[in-house]
């Protein structure tokens, strides 16, 4: 298991911007941090949570479709260094942000893995941080 440490969170307004951030420890990879996915998933008061964005170890991003367009990630290897920058946020985007690690895809339980889209496909995220609160309010 790995540490992941996030920042970023705040309240911003609907309408506006911020980024966060998450590194990632590199006690405990198995692997050259470059082969990781990174992902961040989100969960908003009394929902569950959901996935997000996935940065890929090739540099393949992919989302889910409700923030298509408004946010980015990316990832700076050198500095086991993951961001997520968002745009455009609306109250629907609260909630606490989560950055996780892993190194598969594939068929999971329900509850399991990283999802960006309903169905059993998932990022089977290793390791998790505990989360920065993003709260969109005017």
């Amino acid at each position: 298991v790995v540490e992941l440490v996030e920042s970023g969170g705040e309240t911003v307004q609907p309408g506006g911007s911020l980024r966060l951030s998450c590194v990632v420890s590199e006690v405990g990879l198995v692997a050259p941090f470059h082969v990781y996915s990174l992902g961040w998933a989100r969960q908003a008061p009394g929902k569950e949570r959901e996935g997000v964005a996935v940065i890929k170890g090739d540099g393949l991003t992919v989302y889910r479709e409700s923030v298509q367009g408004r946010f980015t990630i990316s990832r700076d290897n050198a500095k086991r260094t993951t961001f997520l920058e968002m745009s455009k946020v609306t109250p629907d985007d609260t909630g606490v942000y989560y950055c996780a690690a892993g190194l598969t895809y594939g068929m999971y339980p329900a509850g399991r893995g990283l999802r960006l889209e309903p169905g059993p496909w998932a990022y089977g995220m290793d390791s998790w941080g505990n989360g920065t609160l993003v709260t969109v309010s005017s």
